[in-house]
Formats: C-alpha cells, sequence, structure tokens
C-alpha cells in the first residue's frame, strides 16, 4: 500500500487514489481492506479530532460501552481477543489501537484535519478536499472519497424538548459532551430517556450516587446477557485465536439474526417472552407494567442489552434508583414535575434523550461547484448516492452489529474502488 503522493502542479496540494474521512470503525476498516487488497493504491486517513475510535473516543459518560457484541462488532480480520462479548469504552479504543498497531495503519493517519468541504470535478475526475488543521486550510486532491464519519452529529447532541429545563438550579448533563470534572457521588441524578445510554448509566451512577431516577416517556425492552462464562473462556483457550474468533463470529452473527427475526415474525410469542424474562430480575417495589411495557413490538426499536443483569441489579441493590414512567409536566428550580404529580428531586439532570442525525459529518459536498443535499437522493447498495461520482459513505446495520455493515461495504465494493485506474463511477 503506498502512503505517498504525488505533486499535482500546485503547492502544497497532494494527491491520493483514495482519501478516508474518520478514524472510527468505518475508516479504519476500510484502510485495513484497502491495504490488504489493493497495496498498490495510495491513501490518506484524516481525522478531526487528536485520537483514533471516533465514537470510542468522543463519548466517555459513565459505564460506557457497547451494546452490540463484541464478536462481531469486532473487526474480522482481528478478532476481539477477551471472552467477554460485551466491553466498557476505553477496552473498545484500546483494542482499535492495537490493531492500527498490529497492521501498521498509523502511518496513513493525520489527526487534527477537521474536513470542511469536497468538490468533484467531471474535468479532472477528482476531488478537492479541504480541511481545517490546527487553524490552517490544507487542500488534498483523490480520486476516491470514503466518508466513515457515522451518521450523527459529533458538535451538537440532539436538543429535545424539555418543559422548563431553563428553569433548573443544578447542572444539567448531556452525556456526549460528559464533564470528566464532574463527581456524581453523593449526588441525587434524574436520568432522562429509556434508550442505551440510559441503560449503561444507571448502573454506573447507582455505584456512588445517593439516589439515582430514571425518567422515561415510554419503556424499551431491556434484554439480559450473561457477559462472560466459563465456557467462552475455555474455547477461546484451545482452540486457535484465529479459528475461536471466526466460530464465535459466526456463533453471536446467527443468534442475533435469529432473535431478530423471530420478533418480526412472533412479535406477540416475543413479548411474553421479554416479560418472562424481565420480572424475576426487578425488586418487588417495582412493576414490570408500566415500566418495562413498550408499545411496540421487540426490535421495532433497537432492543437495550444489560450484560449481567447490571440494570436489573442496581435496581434491586439500591433502593434510591427508581424509575417514574410519564410525561414531564415542567422542570422547576430543584428537580422534575410529572404530569401525574409525581415530583423528583435532582441535584442534576442527564439529559440522554438522542443523538443529532448528521449524513457525511457535516462536509460541504458539491459537484462541479453544485452543494449536493443528501436529501431526495437515492443511495446505490447502503454506500454510494445519485449523482455524486467516486464517494462512499460507510453505514453499518440497525439490528446488527455496525462492523457487518461497514466490513459488507469495504468488501464488496473496494474493486470499484480500485478499478479503471480510480476513474469516475
Amino acid at each position: 500500500m503506498g502512503v505517498g503522493n504525488q505533486q499535482n502542479g500546485s503547492a502544497g496540494v497532494e494527491t491520493f487514489d483514495v482519501l478516508i474521512v474518520g478514524t472510527g470503525i468505518s475508516g479504519i476498516n476500510a484502510a485495513y481492506r484497502l491495504q490488504t487488497e489493493s497495496p498498490n493504491t495510495t491513501i490518506t486517513v484524516l481525522e478531526g479530532r487528536g485520537d483514533v475510535g471516533g465514537t470510542w473516543d468522543l463519548f466517555r459518560y459513565p459505564g460506557i460501552r457497547s451494546d452490540s457484541d463484541l464478536f462481531t462488532f469486532g473487526f474480522p480480520w482481528e478478532p476481539w481477543p477477551y471472552d467477554c462479548p460485551i466491553a466498557k469504552g476505553p477496552l473498545i479504543k484500546e483494542y482499535m489501537k492495537n490493531c492500527i498497531a498490529k497492521y501498521n495503519l498509523d502511518r496513513y493517519i493525520r489527526f487534527h484535519h477537521h474536513v470542511l468541504a469536497a468538490d468533484w470535478s467531471s474535468e479532472t475526475e477528482r476531488w478537492t478536499i479541504t480541511a481545517d488543521h490546527n487553524g490552517q486550510k490544507k487542500v488534498f486532491k483523490a480520486n476516491f472519497v470514503i466518508l466513515g464519519t457515522g451518521y450523527y452529529d459529533y458538535d451538537k447532541p440532539l436538543q429535545a424538548i424539555i418543559p422548563g429545563l431553563e428553569n433548573f438550579k443544578g447542572k444539567v448533563i448531556h452525556p456526549q459532551w460528559w464533564p470528566e470534572e464532574y463527581d456524581h457521588s453523593g449526588k441525587k441524578m434524574a436520568v432522562i430517556g429509556s434508550g442505551a445510554t440510559t441503560i449503561t448509566l444507571i448502573p454506573a451512577l447507582a455505584e456512588t450516587a445517593a439516589e439515582v431516577t430514571m425518567v422515561q416517556r415510554s419503556p424499551s425492552y431491556i434484554a439480559s446477557q450473561v457477559n462472560s462464562s466459563p465456557a467462552t473462556s475455555w474455547f477461546m483457550k484451545i482452540l486457535p485465536r484465529s479459528f475461536a474468533g471466526f466460530c464465535l463470529h459466526q456463533k453471536y452473527l446467527w443468534q442475533q439474526y435469529m432473535v431478530v427475526l423471530m420478533c418480526k415474525y412472533f412479535p406477540n410469542y416475543s413479548r411474553r417472552m421479554f416479560m418472562r424474562m424481565t420480572i424475576p430480575l426487578l425488586p418487588k417495589r417495582i412493576s414490570w407494567s408500566p415500566h418495562f411495557e413498550p408499545p411496540y413490538a421487540p426490535w421495532q426499536q433497537r432492543v437495550c442489552l444489560s450484560p449481567d443483569g447490571d440494570f436489573f441489579q442496581a435496581l434491586r441493590d439500591n433502593p434510591g434508583t427508581n424509575i417514574v414512567t410519564g410525561r414531564i409536566d415542567t422542570v422547576t428550580e430543584s428537580g422534575i414535575r410529572m404530569k401525574d404529580g409525581t415530583t423528583i428531586e435532582a441535584d442534576a439532570i442527564v439529559t440522554a434523550t438522542g443523538l443529532q442525525m448528521r449524513l457525511g459529518g457535516g462536509i460541504a459536498v458539491t459537484v462541479n461547484g453544485e452543494k449536493i443535499d443528501w436529501a431526495g437522493r437515492y443511495m446505490w447498495n447502503g454506500c454510494m448516492v445519485e449523482g455524486v461520482p467516486n464517494l462512499m459513505f460507510v453505514i453499518g446495520y440497525v439490528n446488527a452489529a455496525w462492523t457487518l455493515g461497514a466490513e459488507n461495504t469495504a468488501r464488496s465494493e473496494y474493486s470499484r474502488i480500485t478499478s479503471t485506474s480510480l476513474k469516475g463511477y
């Protein structure tokens, strides 16, 4: 794989066959596949932040972890080396850094290069990419651009409408920007939300907080899963790592696939299954309905995961950990008042209300000087957009590990990237 570049006649402008944006799962996987399967292609990887990891570098709220198993979320070319299918964020980032170092992928990466714009020229059949590097503009040329930028806004979280939030005298925190200096020990914490972030936060906060209250408008399905079994550990020890990784990858892939199919075609049975699994895990003071009875079938929205049942254990072990289900009337100076009159006192309110969607990392994309509006355009094979030549999005799956989608994109389309001398598609 070539890391070198060639001058194209403009001082300071570097030219590559492929320019990748982002050093998360998608960008690193694309770099590895190009290096392995098209070794004569020159590439560079631009990263706006100062470290690799993407989501796992950005999100640092208490307990941050995967909600997909790492045997399918990990790279297929470097199997997840630990026996826990669900892992904390720092361990996932460490794994990614080890993969980068082992396969010498760091030679392509340029940190603090925030890509601002990309313009395709039909005349030259190349992209011109403009990036900000520590306040200075840098320009690159590339025959093909891969956007491994994820699907949400790294700069601005989703601003949900919470009545009266401006009245609150305590601290308001969004998990995407969790303040590292904030100590929640002994505090009364109210977490608004019912998704994966909330299910992760509750047990982590409950370890030291005085009270933790989960405030949800409607519940989610929560699946408790054993996170480390002696059988998995034994299996990984007795077999060669690559073969054990392949077997575990297949096991978890098909297991997830069959669960999703069952929920799709047998929704009533699936509802009863979740009810039977959940009720024995709850303390007597918390009922299954309405707190764990969603108005939709399993996997119509993503199912939340609780490794080793830590979410339910937090409810059982900590009397100060509670759930309130209903609509918020208003936020007061000292907490939250619900429509039914229930009040929740809080020193801090955590707005775990979701992510702001942003396709392509907010990069201003133009074709022959004309701005591209993603809305209303067709996407081909889930990765290329109508009327936008030689540019690929990497998008994972909704009901499976992100990496599976990223890998399928990379494996099925890398030959298209490198064919015909990377001319216009």
